[in-house]
């Protein structure tokens, strides 16, 4: 995928991908040339039109000897720049091969440089070429970001195993091709002045979702149903889809800059992570026009979704030579074509209408009639208005293993007539009045390979002759051909550089091609491509959107004038009452939440005051303001009252004068006094050097309650005896109460507040102005003990401490269970103790907890371990962020015991009643499989008490082995493989010399002849020395209880390492099974080929090791 770095919007902070182990591309830094040696490169030029290409090779030989962390190439020239490969050979800081594109004289180049590069990365497969892994992106490249690639382009794992064809003779072939188009500069392109449409933002990759929304948007009854949804004012855009929707079409209308999708994905309940995860189009466009076909149901638009894209096509078999036919009609959405083995959009209608002979041992069970030869098919009862066509660029290679890109030369259609040859693709019962023609759209393009890639799309919005190129945020004009003959796909060759010397023409893949079209019908145009205005738009969803635009406008306008203004935060009294005790502890104030002012900065200081007394009723000769100052222990306190000097300034002059860390911000505390009786505003007293001003802070224990209680001037040779007075009138206590004072020092990163001694002066006891006193009654030890934090200090460092933990049970992970106050410094034991009492559990060792992965939103996969961490801290870190979710389980046996044993879930399957049952079995790890048995027989039931049982290990359809009673369970593994428990049958227990026990599994073929798909439960079978297939055949009709005509229509075949021999019933099965304990004897084993009747399954445990890592999911 293609991670781009737009410039912030006001409104938008830039989200930053989730860092957990392996980032999905990494920008890399500048990086000091090194020297090569032992390489060969090449490198070859070639211009295509206004785009200069070149392919560059480097051979790098004696390759393990590399002891460089990294690697360049020599540079070569394209598009008239220098490039070379960067190259990480063990990886950068990830266990994957690191790859780079980047620009050789970067350190050369002049301020402001850039150039855009579409590129791909190779790592040539020696062996067989159709196996090179090849990885494809783009990117605008600066002094900021000079290189670009793929930090995890190939598992080191697999690139040095030297079977696979990769690193042979210790050298490595590498691949780049580099394709530069001189463009104006990106950033300073206007999409809206060009084209009058803009792009929407990639969220990190989200271009998929961007191609796509761009495409629905443009197609205007669906933004005007979109538009008819109803929404209220009290909506939110983040907790509404039909809300989000309506405000990212609205923008996408009538904005003049691109537009974010925050909002859309978090109406999806998607978190950052979703937005770093790159996900089909097919299936979100499938997911989210369900999403919208419920919101719409009970509204005026209910049935847009069927109106527009939904179409029926007829499933049927009919019998050749009797009267009999079946008929299934259903309904699509889209429509899947293939493009493997495919020219053209019509040669995939043509496939999709195939008729499918079934004869000879595949004949149909007709009803009344038996077996019979048939006819199988499709045919379309109607198309909808809108044609949606997925073309399967992706499909699943069987022999490799892995999903595999499809980049055949497929040709589509400006012009589809779907009516061809007399309406070839419609049923009987079509009406045949609509006329079936449409026209192109939209031409939705991914660039790369299966690993990743680019999405973007091609739309005529009119369908007039003019196209553009929809690129998240950038929108450009485009020639016909972009959007037709050059997503087709295929091969591409580039003229001979010299032709006389009659060299062969270079030929390269084009990995850019077309993935899905839309299509509308012609008649159906002038509906589809409608008017929209605002009108169609509800007035609240008008008003609340041009307010958006009206406040972004104003910071935009805030933000291009900040350098004329300076923003002062004015500190008072008020404030530290406020908020000292309720939102924060420590120090005085967050400025963040105090009175501020932008003031221009050739405003006198002065004039300044005049706003504060017209504002806050202050006279200015009341007015005294302190300079905030921050300490060397990162406390943040008033330092010094303005003099009458700076206080002729301009409040540029100041800020800039008493601002050392440069920011746009003038901090300031306001002293006001107040006459005692009026309790009017008067001017301040003269402060001279023997004073200080304290702040003091009231501290109960009984409430644990600090609170702000004022602020008085002490002379330095003063003692606190001499304020006790005045601080017990403060504080409401009678005027002799025995109190304690103490100094708060600072809090970061350990809390430091120490008792003052009454009897010191406050010159001896180093306070000076701003310093904290914080004071409370004094109480003996005996009263100490009655209170959780008995004084200032204990009370501070609870507070610096105390974490609010949200836990959550294990199996209910998006619910909290319940919230607990807790310190980061209790112990293991503390906190399942808080646990165990929350849900009334005695024992607290049964208490089981797991961390919360910050990135997936989710559990973490190993739970705690008992006493595994030291702190409430250690649980709650995961990486280098700080979570406040916990998981919890309450098991039936304490911690410590359960770790000593092991789980094992066995599915055992009961021969009488062929049921199966799932147990988990739980025993000490130094247990063996004869141990789990013994337990197992406790909880089955068998055919006779003294059955025999046996364990095997089933994964994908095969047994791969049984377990020896004297296997050791610690090794066990149950997390992929199936454990299954059988009874032992009799006929194994008596092997004749010559008998043979085999593997016995059903198979069929899938969609491809020549890949064999195993399912359902594989077994063993005893075949004697001379016994035929035929004789094989009954005893295994009678095993499986096959009727007669199910039967019938079984095929039989010896298969051997997936290849089928079809076996005739006077076979003799036991010749094709001559060695016996063969490694690997389940790839050895007489195959039952018939009909898959359970229902189908994806390939869910190949697909996310390839492509996509976890399906689509709306939420809300």
């Amino acid at each position: 995928m293609t991670l781009t770095a737009p410039p912030l919007d006001e409104d938008d902070e830039m989200l930053v991908p989730p860092p957990p182990p392996q980032d999905f591309n990494d920008g890399i830094e500048a990086m000091e040339v090194v020297g090569q040696e032992e390489t060969v490169s090449t490198v070859e030029n070639y211009p295509a039109d206004d785009t200069q290409t070149g392919k560059f090779t480097w051979t790098l030989e004696h390759f393990s000897k590399i002891n460089l962390r990294k690697n360049y190439s020599e540079s070569f020239t394209v598009g008239g720049y220098k490039w070379r490969v960067l190259l990480f050979p063990k990886g950068n800081n990830v266990d994957h091969l690191s790859i780079y594109l980047d620009v050789a004289d970067s350190a050369a180049l002049p301020y402001g440089w850039n150039r855009f590069a579409h590129f791909s990365l190779a790592i040539v497969n020696q062996y067989d070429h159709k196996l090179t892994v090849k990885k494809d992106t783009q990117h605008q490249f600066n002094a900021r970001e000079s290189d670009w690639g793929f930090t995890s382009f190939m598992a080191l794992q697999e690139f040095y195993d030297p079977t696979r064809g990769f690193l042979v003779n210790d050298t490595l072939v590498l691949e780049a091709d580099v394709s530069v188009r001189k463009v104006v500069d990106y950033w300073a392109y206007d999409s809206k002045k060009e084209t009058g449409f803009v792009g929407l933002k990639n969220q990190g990759a989200t271009c998929y979702m961007n191609s796509l929304l761009q495409t629905l948007y443009h197609l205007a009854y669906f933004r005007k149903a979109v538009y008819h949804m109803p929404t209220t004012e009290n909506d939110m855009p983040s907790n509404s889809i039909p809300l989000a929707l309506q405000s990212l079409f609205y923008k996408l209308q009538y904005s003049d800059m691109s537009v974010s999708t925050k909002d859309l994905t978090k109406s999806f309940g998607w978190d950052t992570y979703d937005s770093f995860m790159q996900h089909d189009v097919q299936e979100l466009n499938r997911v989210l026009c369900e999403k919208l076909e419920d919101k719409m149901k009970g509204t005026a638009v209910e049935g847009t979704i069927q109106q527009l894209f939904e179409g029926h096509h007829m499933n049927y078999i009919e019998c050749i030579n009797v009267d009999y036919k079946s008929t299934r009609k259903e309904s699509f959405y889209d429509l899947q074509l293939d493009v493997k083995g495919c020219k053209n959009v019509y040669e995939s209608f043509d496939k999709y209408v195939e008729v499918e002979r079934l004869d000879g041992e595949n004949k149909y069970q007709a009803e009344q009639f038996g077996l019979q030869d048939a006819k199988k098919g499709v045919l379309f009862m109607d198309f909808p208005p809108v044609l949606q066509l997925q073309l399967k660029r992706f499909e699943y290679d069987f022999m490799r293993d892995t999903m595999v890109k499809i980049n055949d030369r497929y040709q589509f259609p400006l012009q589809l007539d779907l009516d061809r040859e007399n309406g070839k693709y419609l049923s009987p019962d079509a009406d045949r009045s609509v006329r079936n023609l449409y026209i192109l759209h939209s031409v939705l393009v991914h660039s790369g390979g299966v690993h990743g890639g680019h999405y973007y799309a091609f739309i005529r919005p009119t369908l007039s002759g003019q196209w553009y190129k929809f690129d998240d945020e950038r929108v450009t004009k485009e020639e016909p051909r972009r959007a037709l003959e050059e997503q087709y796909g295929g091969e591409e060759e580039f003229p001979q550089t010299n032709p006389g010397f009659n060299n062969t023409p270079f030929k390269f893949t084009k990995y850019s091609n077309a993935y899905m079209l839309v299509y509308i019908r012609w008649a159906d145009k002038d509906k589809v491509i409608c008017n929209v205005d605002e009108k169609d738009i509800a007035e609240h969803l008008q008003i609340r959107l041009k307010k958006e635009q009206e406040e972004k406008e104003r910071r935009r306008k805030e933000k291009a004038e900040a350098h004329l203004y300076t923003i002062i935060k004015v500190a008072r009294d008020e404030d530290l009452a406020f908020q000292i005790g309720k939102e924060i502890h420590f120090d005085l104030v967050d400025h963040d939440k105090v009175r501020s002012f932008r003031i221009q900065k050739q405003t006198l200081f002065s004039q300044f005051k005049e706003d504060v007394a017209r504002e806050l009723g202050i006279p200015m000769a009341c007015q005294r303001y302190w300079l905030w100052a921050k300490r060397q222990n990162h406390t943040y306190r008033p330092n010094r009252p303005l003099n009458q000097y700076e206080e002729a300034q301009t409040v540029g002059q100041l800020k800039e004068a008493s601002n050392k860390a440069h920011n746009a911000e003038l901090k300031l505390f306001l002293e006001v006094h107040f006459s005692p009786q009026e309790h009017i505003p008067i001017p301040p007293p003269e402060k001279t050097k023997e004073d200080i001003l304290l702040f003091f802070k009231l501290y109960n224990p009984d409430k644990e309650d600090l609170r702000y209680v004022g602020r008085t001037f002490v002379k330095v040779a003063g003692k606190p005896t001499d304020i006790l007075e005045k601080l017990n009138e403060m504080a409401g206590f009678t005027p002799n109460e025995e109190i304690q004072l103490y100094e708060e020092i600072k809090f970061e990163p350990n809390v430091m507040c120490e008792p003052v001694d009454k009897k010191f002066t406050f010159k001896a006891s180093q306070l000076e102005d701003g310093d904290i006193i914080c004071y409370q009654k004094a109480y003996t030890r005996e009263e100490e003990e009655l209170y959780h934090c008995p004084d200032v200090p204990s009370f501070l460092e609870y507070v610096r401490n105390r974490q609010v933990v949200h836990f959550r049970q294990l199996e209910k992970p998006k619910d909290d269970e319940f919230c607990l106050e807790l310190s980061r410094q209790h112990t293991y034991d503390d906190v399942v103790e808080r646990v165990a009492l929350q849900v009334g559990l005695e024992d607290a060792s049964k208490i089981r907890l797991t961390s919360h992965n910050c990135y997936l939103q989710q559990p973490k996969p190993q739970p705690i371990k008992y006493r595994g961490v030291e702190r409430l801290t250690d649980m709650l870190v995961h990486y280098n962020q700080t979570s406040d979710i916990l998981y919890f389980e309450i098991l039936d046996l304490p911690l410590p015991e359960l770790q000593g044993l092991k789980t094992l879930k066995i599915a055992f399957h009961n021969s009488k009643t062929e049921e199966v049952s799932v147990h988990n079995i739980r025993l000490p790890k130094q247990c063996t499989v004869g141990d789990v048995i013994h337990e197992l027989k406790g909880k089955v039931e068998l055919s006779s008490p003294n059955a025999e049982l046996r364990i095997l290990e089933v994964f994908y359809h095969k047994i791969y082995k049984i377990f020896p009673s004297n296997e050791k369970i610690e090794n066990i593994n149950d997390q992929y493989w199936t454990l299954r428990a059988e009874e032992i049958p009799d006929e194994e227990t008596e092997l004749g010399s010559q008998d043979r026990l085999i593997h016995v599994y059903h198979f069929n073929h899938d969609s491809s002849p020549n890949h064999v798909q195993n399912f359902g439960e594989p077994f063993f079978l005893v075949i004697r020395e001379d016994e035929t297939l035929g004789e094989v055949k009954e005893r295994l009709q009678k095993k499986l209880q096959v009727p007669d005509e199910e039967f019938a229509k079984w095929k039989f075949a010896f298969l051997s390492l997936g290849r089928p021999e079809y076996l005739q019933d006077g076979d003799i099965v036991a010749s094709r099974f001559q060695k016996r304990d063969t490694y690997g004897a389940w790839e050895h084993y007489l195959g039952l080929e018939h009909a898959d009747m359970a229902p189908k399954r994806s390939h869910a445990a190949n697909q996310n090791r390839y492509t996509f890592e976890k399906p689509v999911k709306i939420y809300n």
